[in-house]
C-alpha cells in the first residue's frame, strides 16, 4: 500500500502540523489502495505562502530564457513519469489509462506555455510610456479531482511562465496526484519556494489560501458553489481571482445537422471521464420532428463503450469518483423520472455485473423540458438529457436559459448558419460539428461558469499585472526584456 504523508514546502518534504492519515479508496473496487495525510492546516498554508513570498523576490526577476529552461526540465521530468501518472489516477479517481487526454496532453500544455512566453511582448512602447507586464506575485492554485493532473499542470506552468511563485492545493479527493506533480517539480530542479504543495480540506487549506493577505491571486477550478465561496473569501483582500466553474453545456443539432454524427460525438464527448467534465454536452437539443430519429444513434454510441477496470487498456469508461458522486447522479436520475423524463437507455442503479465499484449506467433521458431539474442542474455523470425545440430561435433561447455558460456545441451542414447560431450562444467555448479545441486558445466561461481565462496568451495574462512607466522616450529605453 502506498503512503502519501508529506507536504512539499520550500523545496523540502515536510510533515504536516496536523497528525493523522486516512485511506484512499479505489473507486473501481471500493478498497483502500493508499493512505494519505489527513491534511495540512492553517499553519502549513502560512509556511508555504511565506516560502513562496521569499522566492518571488528572486524568481520574478528571472529572464524569459531562464524560465524556458526550467519549463523544459519540467517537461522532461514529467514525460518520464507519464505511465506512472496514468496508473495513479486510474486508482485514485477511476480515469481509464486509455484516456490519453488526461496525462498525455499535459506536456503539450507545457510546451504551449513555453512557446507563448518566447514570443510574448512583456514590454511595449506607447508614446513616452513603457507598458510593462509583470508577474502578479504569490498564487494560490486550487485544482479539481476530475482533471487532477491536467488542470494542475496548466495552472502551475502558466504561473511559472509568468514568473510567479505558488502554493498548489489539489482536491481532497485526488491528493496523490498533487504529490506526484510535486515530485516532478522537485526532480526538475524548481527553485525552493517557487512551487509548494499543501494537501487538505478546502474548508481549511483552500479557505486560508483564498483569504491570505500575502496571496496575490487565486486560480480555482471546481463547482460553482465552491467558486462562490472562494470568490467571497478572496474579495476580503481584493485579490485577483480566476475561476473555472460548473457547466450545463448544450449541443444543438440544427435541422440540417448530421444526426448520427452529432449523436456519436455527444456520447463520446459527453460521457468521457464518465461524464465528470464541466464542458460535457449534457443537454442535447434536437428539432421536435427529429427527436425519435436521433435516439437509436445515441444507443448505438453507448453500446460501443467499454465500461470496466480503469487499469485495463481496453476500458474506455471507468467508475464515478466516489460513493457521494454516485449517489448524487442516482438522485438526479430519480428526480428526472419523477418529473416526467423517459428512459431511453440506462436508468437507476449499478451496471449489471458490477457488484463493486461506483459504476453508473450510461443514461439517456428524453421528453425533458426546460423547467425540469435535469435541464438546469449540473449532474456530473454519464447522463444525457434530450430536449426538443420547434424553431432555431427557441433552441437558442433554451440553450442560453441557464446560469452556466462554459461550453456549447452546434451541428449544421451550413457553415454560415452554424457560425451565426454559435455566435448567439452565451458561452466561452463553442465547437462546430464536433471540432476539437486547441491548447493555444482561451478556456473559460460566461455567467456563473467563471471569471477569467486559462491557456495560451489569455491564460498567461491572468498571472500578470500591468504597469505604466511614464517619461521614457523609445530611444532612451534601457530596461531589459523580462
Amino acid at each position: 500500500m502506498d503512503h502519501f504523508d508529506k507536504l512539499y514546502i520550500d523545496g523540502e518534504w515536510v510533515s504536516p502540523s496536523i497528525s493523522g492519515t486516512r485511506p484512499l479508496i479505489n473507486p473501481a473496487t471500493e478498497e483502500p489502495w493508499a493512505t494519505v495525510s489527513s491534511g495540512g492546516g492553517v499553519d502549513d498554508v502560512d509556511l508555504a505562502v511565506a516560502a513562496a513570498k521569499r522566492a518571488f523576490i528572486r524568481f520574478s526577476r528571472t529572464s524569459v530564457n531562464e524560465r524556458i529552461e526550467l519549463i523544459d526540465r519540467i517537461i522532461a521530468a514529467y514525460e518520464r513519469r507519464e505511465t506512472e501518472l496514468s496508473e495513479l489516477i486510474a486508482k485514485e479517481v477511476g480515469i481509464p489509462i486509455s484516456f490519453k487526454g488526461q496525462v498525455k496532453s499535459s506536456a503539450g500544455h507545457m510546451r504551449v506555455a513555453r512557446d507563448v512566453i518566447r514570443d510574448y511582448e512583456f514590454e511595449r512602447q506607447l508614446d513616452d510610456t513603457i507598458i510593462r507586464r509583470e508577474p502578479i506575485g504569490v498564487c494560490g492554485l486550487i485544482s479539481p479531482w476530475n482533471w487532477p493532473i491536467q488542470t494542475s499542470v496548466i495552472k502551475v506552468i502558466y504561473g511559472i511562465a509568468a514568473g510567479c511563485t505558488m502554493v498548489l492545493k489539489p482536491s481532497d479527493a485526488s491528493p496523490a496526484s498533487g504529490v506526484a506533480l510535486a515530485e516532478v517539480m522537485h526532480e526538475a530542479g524548481t527553485p525552493p519556494g517557487v512551487f509548494n504543495l499543501v494537501i487538505g480540506r478546502g474548508s481549511v487549506v483552500g479557505n486560508r489560501l483564498s483569504r491570505h493577505p500575502d496571496v496575490d491571486m487565486i486560480s480555482f477550478t471546481g463547482s460553482t458553489t465552491a467558486g462562490r465561496q472562494v470568490g467571497e473569501a478572496a474579495a476580503q483582500t481584493v485579490k485577483r481571482t480566476c475561476l473555472e466553474l460548473g457547466g450545463k453545456s448544450a449541443n444543438i443539432v440544427l435541422t440540417d445537422g448530421d444526426l448520427e454524427k452529432a449523436a456519436h460525438f455527444n456520447i463520446q464527448r459527453g460521457f468521457s471521464n464518465s461524464g465528470q467534465s464541466c464542458h460535457a454536452p449534457s443537454r442535447l437539443l434536437v428539432h421536435e420532428s427529429q427527436v425519435e430519429d436521433i435516439l437509436p444513434f445515441l444507443v448505438d454510441a453507448i453500446n460501443l463503450m467499454r465500461v470496466g477496470d480503469p487499469s485495463d487498456p481496453n476500458t474506455t469508461h471507468g467508475p464515478l469518483v466516489h460513493a457521494q458522486q454516485f449517489n448524487s447522479v442516482q438522485r438526479h436520475i430519480e428526480i428526472g423520472l419523477r418529473e416526467g423524463a423517459r428512459v431511453v437507455t440506462g436508468g437507476l442503479g449499478r451496471i449489471d455485473g458490477f457488484d463493486q465499484g461506483f459504476f453508473c449506467k450510461p443514461t439517456v433521458l428524453a421528453d425533458v423540458t426546460p423547467d425540469m431539474t435535469l435541464a438546469k442542474e449540473e449532474i456530473f455523470g454519464p447522463v444525457l438529457v434530450v430536449m426538443p425545440y420547434r424553431t432555431e430561435e427557441q433552441a437558442l433561447e433554451i440553450a442560453n436559459d441557464s446560469i452556466f455558460g462554459l461550453g456549447g456545441y452546434v451541428f449544421s451542414e451550413d457553415r454560415k448558419r452554424g457560425y451565426e447560431f454559435a455566435s448567439g450562444l452565451r458561452a466561452g467555448r463553442i465547437c462546430y460539428n464536433g471540432s476539437s479545441p486547441n491548447q493555444t486558445t482561451p478556456m473559460g466561461g460566461y455567467k456563473e461558469s467563471g471569471i477569467g481565462r486559462s491557456m495560451g496568451v489569455y491564460g498567461l495574462e491572468e498571472y500578470l499585472e500591468v504597469k505604466s512607466v511614464y517619461g521614457f522616450e523609445e530611444e532612451a529605453r534601457v530596461l531589459p526584456r523580462l
